[in-house]
């Protein structure tokens, strides 16, 4: 059943790709056994619906729709190809009742395995025979929706090498047989790192959207989340697991707070904290408590103390600020990065002054890793703000916002700036 109501498909088709890509993928892997394959299948059931929409009407389900639409397409292909004939013959017979590209006829729950296959897909991106960089880009592309230019903004690369990454990643997993299946126990353990990684890289494209009109993608965070707990019970008593799932909750607890009722962002230190999901807060306390019980002082589980002492603080005044600077000494010395020493400085600012603060900001100045991320100049234009040197905050800001590669973002920094200027003109007059 499709509706000829006002929805733009365009808008529609783009909104429920971002939300649903993975699943689509996920759904087409199973059956051709094969993820570039799958992408391409997916992005062919895009093409249809591109045809079709804008003069049939948008379907009741489109992400259904798509799901059924690129299914039929891998049965069709699959069934063309001679060296697949058997193949062609078993899934054929399971499938051929529910591959008809209309939602009316596809079953209640047409992605009725779709958490395991998704997190399938999870591990064959996550795969060691795929080099780290190429992990990323994969992931980021299959389970964020996103393009390979958004990606190239925010990897601060070129989109060619983006573009190069994906490619050889895909063709990698198939020259080398890759399965699309969940580990075995006894091979999880190996496993889990990469996974880990993407699973908190999947959340934090929500968190913070790397580009795009939104600054947050809740379904981003829901995904990762989910993902998170299915990897906490098939590893019950790893405590890394229970420490990134902790840290996902504390942070997702904030998420109702993070954005105005224009959409604009509020930091942190104007949130109104009564918004703070309590449940989810209750939930990352008690998996931090677990992490901790089984020894857990990983990266992640550092990182869940930390945002458990905001989540505990009923005000930015009442925060230990204190002890989060211990936290993130213990965190530089577990996994050192110019990322998490630039979020030290602001909580060593908070908890010895603005000029202790800077002089941590300015060693990171000339660190190749940081020279086009907007928040190093956003955070130094905040310190010097507080140490009363405008002029300069104001470079800083007007620098960070031509980095931000998010829109919402840009438009923060630029109001702040904004701000600034006035303020400065008003203490003149």
């Amino acid at each position: 059943m499709t509706t000829t109501g006002p929805r733009d498909p365009f808008a529609v088709l783009d909104a429920v790709w971002r939300t649903e890509s993975a699943r689509i993928v996920a759904g087409v892997a199973r059956v051709v056994r094969d993820v570039g394959r799958a992408e391409e299948l997916a992005h062919d059931a895009l093409v249809a619906a591109l045809e079709q929409w804008p003069g049939e009407g948008v379907p009741d389900n489109p992400g259904a729709w798509l799901a059924a639409t690129a299914r039929r397409r891998a049965i069709d292909t699959i069934r063309r190809e001679q060296t697949f004939a058997r193949k062609a013959e078993e899934v054929g017979r399971a499938e051929s009742h529910r591959v008809a590209p209309d939602a009316a006829d596809v079953v209640a729950d047409p992605t009725r395995t779709v958490g395991d296959d998704v997190l399938a897909l999870l591990f064959a991106t996550c795969h060691p025979v795929l080099a780290r960089e190429s992990r990323v880009a994969l992931t980021l592309r299959l389970f964020g929706g996103l393009t390979t230019d958004e990606i190239a903004r925010g990897l601060l690369i070129a989109s060619t090498t983006v573009g190069q990454r994906i490619s050889r990643a895909k063709k990698r997993l198939s020259a080398q047989g890759v399965e699309l299946e969940i580990p075995s126990a006894e091979e999880l353990p190996a496993r889990l790192g990469a996974v880990l990684e993407v699973v908190y890289l999947v959340f934090n494209e929500g968190y913070t959207a790397t580009a795009g009109a939104d600054w947050v993608r809740h379904d981003l965070c829901d995904e990762a989340m989910r993902l998170g707990r299915r990897l906490a019970a098939l590893l019950p008593d790893r405590a890394e697991v229970h420490g990134l799932l902790a840290l996902m909750e504390l942070q997702a607890s904030r998420l109702r707070a993070r954005t105005g009722p224009d959409g604009r962002p509020v930091l942190l230190a104007d949130q109104d904290r009564g918004r703070w999901d309590r449940l989810l807060i209750g939930r990352g306390l008690a998996g931090l408590a677990r992490a901790r019980a089984l020894g857990g002082a990983d990266p992640y589980t550092l990182q869940a103390a930390i945002a458990a002492e905001h989540a505990r603080a009923g005000s930015v005044d009442a925060t230990d600020w204190a002890r989060l600077a211990e936290l993130y000494g213990e965190l530089a010395a577990a996994s050192p990065s110019p990322v998490v020493e630039l979020n030290r400085a602001v909580v060593v600012g908070k908890a010895s002054g603005p000029a202790a603060a800077l002089a941590i900001v300015d060693g990171l100045r000339e660190t190749p890793a940081l020279a086009r991320y907007h928040l190093l100049p956003a955070v130094r234009a905040d310190l010097l703000v507080q140490l009363d040197r405008p002029a300069e905050a104001a470079a800083e800001l007007e620098r960070a916002a031509g980095l931000a590669s998010n829109q919402a973002e840009r438009d923060l920094l630029r109001r702040r700036l904004e701000d600034l200027r006035e303020a400065s003109l008003g203490g003149r007059a």
